[in-house]
This record gives C-alpha cells, sequence and structure tokens, in this order.
C-alpha cells in the first residue's frame, strides 16, 4: 500500500501542489517521509460538496446496510495491522503493543456499531396511534424517530492515531448515524492516517456507495480547519484536543448564520481522591498503581489523574516516600509531538512557581528528541483553592498532590472544581459510606465516576460515558465513547398522519424491521393491527 501525500477527496486524490507536511519520529526528531500536500480551498470545497450530495442517499441507507459498511471497514483494517502499526510508531513513539490494542479498539467500536444498527432499536421511534374520537379534539397519528444530522467534520486526535483518527470513535458514530465524515487529518501522523482513509475508501466504492461519504484532507494552520467548520453544507463538529483549540472551534460554529453543534473533547485533570481504608490496606501498591496511572502513555491520555486529594494518616509517609522514589528513578518519556514537548516544558515551569515539587526525574545523557521528564507536585488545600490555575491540564507524565486536613474537607474540595471526564473514589465500602456527599458532588463534575480503580482505559461499550460538563466538553449530555456517542450526530423528526407505505420502515405499520418501539407509551415489536 504505497504513500502517497495527497488527500482523499471523495473516491479521488488531491494535487500535490498544496505546501508538504511532515510527520516527526518524537524518538528520534527525524523528519519522516513522504511529504503530505496540504488541500487546497477549492478541494476542501470540494470534499464538503461531495459528502452534501452523499448525505441524502447515505441516510436513506437500512441498518444492515450501513452495519455491513462499518464490517467491511473493520476486517479490511484488521488486514494491514502490521503495516498500520509500523507506520504509527514511527510518528508517534508508541509501542507496538499499545497500537496493536489501539487498532483492536478501533476495529471493535466499528463493529459494535455494526451490531446496534442491526438491531435498530437505537432510532427511538416512538407511534402515537390518532384518536380521532378523543374530546375536546382528536390527536392526530404521530410517529417520530431519530434521523441523520448530516455532514460531519471530525478533527484527528494527536494521541490516539487510530481509535480517534480517521476511523476512531467520532468517524465510526457519525458513518454509523448515517453522516457522511470529512477528516482532517491530524498533522501528526499523516501516514497513519492515509493507511486507514485508503481502507475506508475501497469500502465505499466496494460496498457502492456515494464517493463523498468520507473525505480525508491534510491542512496545516487553521485556515483548512476554519473553511470546514464554517461551510453551510456541514452539520456537526467532533473535535479532540486541547482547550484553547476545542474553544476556537465551538466559538467557530457558534457563530455562523447557522450554527451548528460542536462537539469538543478538551480539558480536565481527572481527581483522585484517597480516602482512609485504601491508604490503610497497602499505601506502597496504591503509589506503584498511582504512579503507573499518570505515567501511562507518557501520561498523555485524557483521563490521567493530574490532581490527588490525600490526607496524613498513619500509613501516608509510606505512600508518599514510595511515589517520590518511582518519580525519581523514571527516565525520560518520549511525547507525541515537539510542540506537545514544548507545552509540557512550559507547563511544569509555570508549576514549578505555584506548587512544591516533591521529586522530579533526571535528566538522561540519552533521551527522545521529543523528552518529558515526570514530576510530582504537592500543595495545601488552601493553596490550591486559592490557585484556579492549579486546575488547569498539563498533558503529560506529571501530578499534582493536594493535601487536606482530613477526609472532612473532600467533598468542600470538590465543589471548587471544573468539569472532569472521570472523578475516582479510592477507599473501602465503610469509607464510601461516610462520602455520600463527596459522591453526590462528583456526578455534577464528572462524566464517570470510578470506585477503587483507576481511570487511565476506556472500555468501548454500550454503557461507557466519556464526557463530562464544560470544559471537559463542550456538552454533558453526550459522549465520545461507546454506542451512545452516536446520539451526538443525529435528531429526531416526526411524521404526523402519513400513509403507513410513505413513512421509513422503523416507523411502518408491519414493523418489518422487528426493531423495538414506543408505540403509545407500550415498548414493543409487534406489527399495529
Amino acid at each position: 500500500m504505497a504513500l502517497t501525500g495527497q488527500s482523499f477527496l471523495g473516491s479521488q486524490r488531491g494535487a500535490h501542489t498544496g505546501a508538504l507536511l511532515f510527520a516527526t519520529n518524537p524518538q528520534s526528531g527525524e523528519k519522516l517521509g513522504p511529504g503530505y500536500a496540504s488541500v487546497s480551498a477549492a478541494e476542501a470545497e470540494q470534499a464538503v460538496e461531495l459528502a452534501g450530495q452523499a448525505a441524502p442517499l447515505y441516510s436513506a441507507l437500512s441498518g444492515k446496510e450501513r452495519a455491513a459498511f462499518l464490517r467491511r471497514i473493520a476486517d479490511a483494517i484488521d488486514a494491514i495491522v502490521q503495516p498500520l502499526t509500523e507506520r504509527a510508531h514511527l510518528e508517534t513513539a508508541l509501542p507496538i503493543a499499545r497500537l496493536q490494542g489501539e487498532t483492536a479498539r478501533t476495529t471493535g467500536q466499528l463493529r459494535l456499531f455494526a451490531t446496534l444498527l442491526e438491531d435498530g432499536s437505537w432510532l427511538d421511534a416512538r407511534i402515537d396511534t390518532a384518536l380521532p374520537d378523543r374530546k375536546p379534539l382528536p390527536r392526530p397519528a404521530l410517529r417520530s424517530m431519530l434521523r441523520p444530522i448530516g455532514p460531519v467534520v471530525v478533527f484527528g486526535a494527536s494521541n490516539f492515531p487510530l481509535a480517534f483518527s480517521a476511523a476512531g470513535g467520532d468517524t465510526a458514530a457519525a458513518l454509523a448515524a448515517g453522516c457522511p465524515v470529512i477528516v482532517k487529518a491530524h498533522s501528526a501522523h499523516p501516514g497513519t492516517s492515509e493507511l486507514v482513509a485508503e481502507v475506508i475508501q475501497s469500502a465505499v466504492a466496494e460496498c457502492g456507495l456515494p464517493e463523498g461519504v468520507f473525505s480525508l484532507v491534510y491542512g496545516s494552520g487553521s485556515e483548512i480547519g476554519a473553511l470546514l467548520v464554517k461551510h453551510p453544507v456541514v452539520q456537526a463538529v467532533a473535535f479532540t484536543g486541547s482547550l484553547r483549540a476545542g474553544r476556537i472551534l465551538m466559538d467557530m460554529a457558534a457563530s455562523r448564520p447557522q450554527p451548528i453543534p460542536c462537539f469538543t473533547e478538551m480539558s480536565g485533570e481527572n481527581p483522585l481522591f484517597i480516602l482512609p481504608g485504601a491508604m490503610r490496606k497497602a499505601p506502597e501498591t496504591l503509589a506503584q498503581n498511582l504512579f503507573n496511572s499518570f505515567t501511562m502513555g507518557s501520561g498523555q491520555f485524557c483521563t490521567r489523574p493530574g490532581i490527588i486529594f490525600w490526607s496524613q494518616q498513619a500509613e501516608a509517609p509510606a505512600f508518599l516516600a514510595k511515589l517520590k522514589e518511582l518519580v525519581t528513578q523514571s527516565s525520560p518519556y518520549p511525547l507525541l509531538t515537539p510542540g506537545i514537548a514544548r507545552e509540557y516544558q512550559k507547563g511544569t515551569e509555570t508549576r514549578d512557581r505555584q506548587a512544591t515539587l516533591l521529586a522530579e526525574a533526571p535528566a538522561a545523557a540519552t533521551a527522545p528528541a521529543c523528552a518529558a521528564l515526570s514530576h510530582l507536585y504537592s500543595v495545601t488545600l488552601e493553596e490550591f483553592q486559592a490557585q484556579p490555575q492549579l486546575s488547569e491540564e498539563i498533558f503529560g507524565p506529571t501530578t499534582l498532590l493536594v493535601e487536606c486536613k482530613s477526609p472532612d474537607d473532600y467533598a468542600a474540595a470538590a465543589r471548587t472544581l471544573n468539569g472532569q471526564l472521570t472523578a475516582t473514589v479510592f477507599g473501602d465500602d465503610e469509607d464510601l459510606a461516610a462520602q455520600k456527599q463527596l459522591i453526590a458532588v462528583l456526578e455534577t463534575k464528572a462524566g464517570r465516576v470510578i470506585f477503587n480503580a483507576f481511570p487511565t482505559g476506556v472500555e468501548v461499550s454500550h454503557a461507557m460515558v466519556h464526557g463530562g460538563p464544560y470544559p471537559a466538553t463542550s456538552d454533558a449530555r453526550f459522549t465520545s465513547v461507546g454506542t451512545q456517542s452516536i446520539y451526538r450526530f443525529a435528531r429526531p423528526v416526526c411524521f404526523q398522519g402519513f400513509p403507513s407505505s410513505l413513512l421509513p420502515a422503523e416507523l411502518q405499520d408491519a414493523n418489518p424491521l422487528g426493531i423495538l418501539r414506543l408505540v403509545d407509551g407500550k415498548e414493543t415489536r409487534d406489527r399495529l393491527a
């Protein structure tokens, strides 16, 4: 599968005329070939117009037809695991084993959506039968279901070159909902994105779908991204990245003549609360597992625990000593890009002035080109509350200990937090019973509240919620992981007074698809009499 360095405009490839983008090997600092030509404004316009043309045709497909498309993409990605992970490793320095797992997650979520589509009940089909004799006014026949929102722009994420990229969760959810997708590839891993885009482009053709169902474009700076977000054909945006960039996209989407939803996953420090029972049980093991979590993936997981609330007790010195030992014995970690490495350096330099540095990994004679040293900081709860900037995310292998006078302070501490993707509590059943107020606060602050497990690692499933109040995401009502993420790209449409034969199959009297429907307030798969 040759790398050609061009954008994917439906079934075609872009020109060679744009400025070239090059990935950088984070381990060696080497510029990786080939260069990828930035898409022109006219080509970006072409991709969007193709998506607009494809939208009514693609949205009319049955769930089973879209499911077959998603399964074909998954099978084709599985067939190129070796070259795909090798290229991703060069572009990200992420371990091959991690990338193999991420590939499995990518194909697994495609197949999970396919299963959802084959069942069809996610469409929330509702039927209120006519009541012509109702007094004082009759009720007309009303039928509603979810319909695709329209073409979606997806921005690839830096830290997940597969699971949040060309065929990642946002793309999978939008395609499953019946929406054409235009992906703006992340500049950190253009070759990985190209390999996956070739697979999707082939699947579109093999399934006989309109070519505009999928496009992928390359582009540096903000010009192309702004063009895509502002284009009147585009109906939704999905983004995973920094708060600064996400906020720009949100404002851009909201300021259009026709505002559109912009689903952003942005910033958070994923607070973790250590209750007395957890510290008593195994303080050194707790420290080891905490260190593993906040340095996992070089600290570049969006669920990294970056703020730890704890209080002094007999076992606390052992916990703290072990944590400091692990940090000081650690080696430099490779970050994904030179830009991320620079921001991490700036972030830790600022944190040095805000908090007490308890431990820092030593510099090494030989280190990755995009290196980061792990850091452990500490403040009192009073210092934390007096400096709101301590809640701001530092993307990399660092965490902040916040010492409370006692666990009685935890609920008050939680109230000061911004919105988060996760909030974690470690303790025993007695601790949990005593901290009902803390749990009630955390439910308002995070999309996922966790007991006795670390937040790094997000299961792709039906019940998973990977979202949270701002600034964790732009809209706390939705998730970007799991089958519920499909609801970002669908909207309810009601049909009043239509003959059954002219309705979508999901709403017809005979229920030819056999899906679960809400008929006059009762769930049933039965056909109407």
